[in-house]
Formats: structure tokens, C-alpha cells, sequence
């Protein structure tokens, strides 16, 4: 029996051949250890007394290591954690948590990200792009190479990432570099190239694996980013404040020498769009995470309030009407957030959305945000709403901003069912989303216009994403859009309605009490 338990992969990773880890279990396996298992694997039946010699021989490997490894070295045998939904390391919670000083410690087991950590005398060089850990002795004692960003198995955009040099030397060998800026608190490194500009990765990649590894410091440390944008800082400022008390250092952009009692390279992933309680020391989740988002935006949220309730108070003065009973009863009704699109992938038929989720009961907010909207603004609109409905693509990301309970919609274009429920889909419902996947029909693309009929476009969208990333980018996320069956999309929305008015109502009955 083999069990697939990796999908690590990017829209160019669908279905490819060999992107999927496998985990053989059955004894008929002749696999040397009995444990990884190919496409063309023979299935033979030893006689009871050889198979009893090959489990002997295949445990013997597995537990010499760890008698005879160093302290360092790390096991490779992994357990299965539902709630991760994917591989985890069983050395991910305790290796490199203790360090002693003066020493290095590398995590390379997991198949997301490297992780360094340097305790002692640290000192950086941007020029040489070395981290140097200074000891009381005269040798160079080790030397470590890492690209500190989240998608190491992805061989193209690691190519584009900084590399940092980790040295361990003697305190005498060589130049001994002098600080002109002394820390006291630890720092952590991490790059904000490869895919930063999308929101996605931003959260998955960048801000997420972020949270992840400066929890433990309790907000007394200073991060050090590789490939710095001021764009990026500005952004998310209000995050950064409640991570850290400190500035942002630029690597490259300041060339001076910075000392820290102790350094962190390299990031923590868990999952996409997720924080594994089971794997943080202090037991913090994706709710933590996001009370975080709630308690960072909320001074912005209040200022822009008070702002539109003085412009309210001008207009009052200026009109002699006071607001309407039917515009009072409407602010009760349940609200709906549509993520609109307007190149690919786009509702066709939105307004018609519009007016069916109007005559279901709800009121209707249509959000089109934009790499320039204030994400503040955006989380004010979302946290506010209780059901919010978009096509797969980066914007679902905005999930995030929803209160724990509220309802979030996807619908699934051909072609992207998988990306579609495990970038947003799962995260989503461990947030605590009410999560509802509408899965569109071959009718409802904007392809069913240019392909027969019978096409594998149409009929086997897998076949057509195993060819390669840029047919899946060229025809199912370039040119598609979406054109809705109201009548079967009604059901998803009557579905969120009665959830939202029950929610209201154990909400009114809860602050009743």
C-alpha cells in the first residue's frame, strides 16, 4: 500500500511524475528498507523467512542513526500529522531549539526551508554576505551556505534568492571584524525576493513563516531582510510593529557591522496559509495569527472611521433628511463581499450575482483590490462582512481578514481544483471558515465557447496540467473566465445565508445572556 503525503508543489508542479512523495507500506515491497516506492516497482512474495530477514536488516538502518549520529544530525524518518496535512519533520519542534553558545545549529530535514541558528559572538558582513560566529580558539570550525527563503524545493525562483555565507571561526583567525552596531537582542534573517509582490506568497512565503519562527522572541528581536523593498515595509508595517520593537535592518543597504548574541537564518513554514499549533512551542494558531491582523489594523480601521463620521456629520448639516427605515433595516441584513476580478478569470455575469444575492436576503459589497489598496481598508470591508465569494487566484488569500465562523465561497474554474482546495480551501477551514467549494461546469468557462466539445480541455483538465505549467497558466488562468448558473450558485447561497442568520442569532443570544 503507498500512501502519497506530499503535494508541495506550485501550479507547474500539477500531476507531475515523481513530485509526489511516496510512502510504501506493504511487506511485498522488495524496495531496498521497504520504504520508498517508484512507478515500476515489482511486486514479488518472499518466503516468510527472507521477508522477516529483509525487516530485520531494514530496522537496523533506522536505528543506527540514532546511536551513532551527533547531535546534530537529524533523523530522517517523518510522522504524519492530519492536522498539517502534509509531511512533518518529528525533529521540527525541538531541533535547534537549545543551542549552546559559541555553536551553530542547521536544520535542512524539511522539504519547505533550511533553517540556521548561530549563538554567541555574531557579526555580520553584507559585502562578503557572511554571518560570522567568533569563538575562543583559532580555527575556522565550520562553514554553512543558505538561501533563507520558504520554497526550497523550487528550484527556479531559489535561483533567484541571496545566498548567505555561515562561518564558525577562531576569535584570532583572520580579520576580526569590529561592531559598529551592538544588539542585544537576536536577530532573524529572511529574503522578500522570489515571489513577494503576490499576495499569496507574501502571506504564505513571507509574513506567515515570519510569525512562525519570532513568536519565541516575544517581539525583542531585530529583522535583518536579503533583497529588501521599501514598498514591502510600508505595507505591512502595521504586522511588522507587533512582531518586533525594533527597525528593520536592510542587509545590503547598510553596510555596517551588526552584532547579535544570537542569530536565526532561514524561516519556519508549517502549511500553506496556516500556523500548526502541534508545532509552536508557546502552542499559538492560525486564530493567534489572525487576532494579531485584528489588533495591527485596528488603530488605521478607527481613525478611517472617525475620518467618514465627521464627512457624515458635514453632509447631515448640508441635508435636512435623516437616513431612511429601509436603509436602517438593510444595515441589519447579512453582508456579502465579492473579490472582483477584471482581467482573467472574471464573473461575467456579476451583476445578475449581484441582484440574485440581493433577492436571497443579503446586502452586497463588490471589493476590487488592487496592489495599491491599503490592506487596512481591505480588512475593515472583510471583517465586517459575513460571507465573502471570489474565483480562485491570489485575492483568496484575503480569506484571512474573515472573522473565525463567517463563510468564504471559492468557486473552482476548470483546471484548478487542486491549487483551488489546498491553497484556500483547507487553510481556510482550519481558520475556522465555514468553506464552500463551488466547482464550476465545463458550460459555465469561457472555454466551452472555444474548444469541441469533447476536448481533454473540457472533459480531462488533469491531462492538459500534466503537460506543464505553461499550458495550465496559458488556458486555465490567462484565458478563462466564469460565467455562473445561477440557479445551481443559489443553493451555495442559501446554504451561507442560513449559516449567517444562525450565527447572528447565537451571537444576540451569547451577549444577551
Amino acid at each position: 500500500m503507498c500512501k502519497k503525503v506530499m503535494h508541495y508543489k506550485r501550479y507547474h508542479h500539477w500531476n507531475k511524475k515523481g513530485d509526489v512523495l511516496v510512502v510504501c507500506v506493504d511487506e511485498d515491497i522488495t524496495t531496498p528498507l521497504g520504504l520508498v516506492c517508484g512507478n515500476n516497482h515489482k511486486k514479488t512474495k518472499p518466503k516468510i523467512y527472507y521477508l522477516l530477514f529483509l525487516c530485520l536488516i531494514s530496522f537496523s538502518f533506522f536505528l543506527a542513526p540514532q546511536f551513532f549520529t551527533s547531535p546534530h544530525g537529524f533523523s530522517l524518518l517523518y510522522s504524519f500529522s492530519s492536522d498539517d496535512g502534509g509531511l512533518v519533520s518529528q525533529s521540527d519542534v525541538n531541533v535547534c531549539s537549545s543551542v549552546s553558545n559559541g555553536t551553530i545549529c542547521c536544520e535542512r530535514s524539511s522539504i519547505r526551508s533550511d533553517i540556521c541558528v548561530m549563538k554567541g559572538d555574531v557579526r555580520t558582513d553584507s559585502a562578503s554576505s557572511r554571518i560570522t560566529l567568533y569563538r575562543n580558539n583559532d580555527e575556522v570550525l565550520r562553514h554553512e551556505k543558505i538561501k533563507p527563503y520558504t520554497r526550497k524545493w523550487e528550484k527556479s525562483v531559489m535561483d533567484t534568492i541571496d545566498e548567505l555565507d555561515l562561518v564558525v571561526k577562531g576569535e584570532h583567525s583572520g580579520i576580526h571584524q569590529k561592531c559598529d552596531v551592538k544588539h542585544d537582542v537576536p536577530a532573524v534573517f529572511f529574503s522578500t525576493g522570489g515571489y513577494t509582490g503576490n499576495l499569496y506568497h507574501e502571506f504564505n512565503d513571507g509574513l506567515l513563516p515570519l510569525y512562525i519562527t519570532s513568536q519565541q522572541f516575544n517581539k525583542k528581536v531585530v529583522f535583518v531582510i536579503l533583497e529588501y523593498h521599501n514598498w514591502w515595509i510600508m505595507k505591512y508595517e502595521n504586522v511588522l510593529s507587533h512582531l518586533t520593537e525594533y527597525p528593520v535592518i536592510d542587509f545590503r543597504g547598510d553596510k555596517r557591522i551588526h552584532c547579535f548574541p544570537e542569530a536565526v537564518v532561514g524561516l519556519r513554514i508549517h502549511d500553506e496559509l496556516t500556523v500548526s499549533s502541534s508545532l509552536m512551542v508557546n502552542a499559538k494558531s492560525i486564530r493567534d495569527f489572525r487576532d494579531l491582523l485584528d489588533r495591527a489594523y485596528w488603530p488605521r480601521i478607527k481613525g478611517l472611521v472617525q475620518d467618514e463620521e465627521r464627512e457624515a456629520r458635514m453632509n447631515m448639516e448640508k441635508l435636512v433628511s435623516s437616513p431612511s427605515s429601509e436603509t436602517k433595516m438593510d444595515l441589519k441584513k447579512p453582508k456579502v463581499v465579492i473579490i472582483s476580478r477584471n482581467d482573467s478569470r472574471a464573473i461575467l455575469n456579476e451583476d445578475s450575482l449581484v441582484k440574485l444575492i440581493e433577492d436571497i436576503g443579503f446586502r452586497v459589497e463588490v471589493l476590487s483590490p488592487q496592489r495599491t489598496t491599503e490592506l487596512a481598508r481591505i480588512y475593515r470591508v472583510l471583517n465586517s462582512s459575513d460571507v465573502m465569494i471570489g474565483v480562485h487566484g491570489a485575492a483568496m488569500t484575503h480569506f484571512l481578514f474573515m472573522r473565525p465562523g463567517s463563510v468564504f465561497i471559492q468557486i473552482i474554474p476548470l483546471g484548478t481544483d487542486w491549487a483551488a482546495g489546498t491553497y484556500y480551501g483547507e487553510p481556510a477551514a482550519k481558520l475556522g471558515l465555514k468553506y464552500i467549494g463551488y466547482k464550476i461546469h465545463p458550460k459555465e468557462s469561457s472555454l466551452y465557447d472555444e474548444y469541441e466539445k469533447n476536448d481533454p480541455v473540457l472533459t480531462d483538465p488533469n491531462s492538459v496540467n500534466d503537460r506543464g505549467w505553461e499550458f495550465t497558466k496559458k488556458i486555465y488562468l490567462d484565458r478563462q473566465n466564469v460565467k455562473l448558473n445561477l440557479g445551481r450558485f443559489r443553493k451555495r447561497l442559501l446554504r451561507a445565508y442560513y449559516h449567517s442568520v444562525a450565527n447572528e442569532s447565537a451571537r444576540f443570544r451569547l451577549q444577551s445572556q
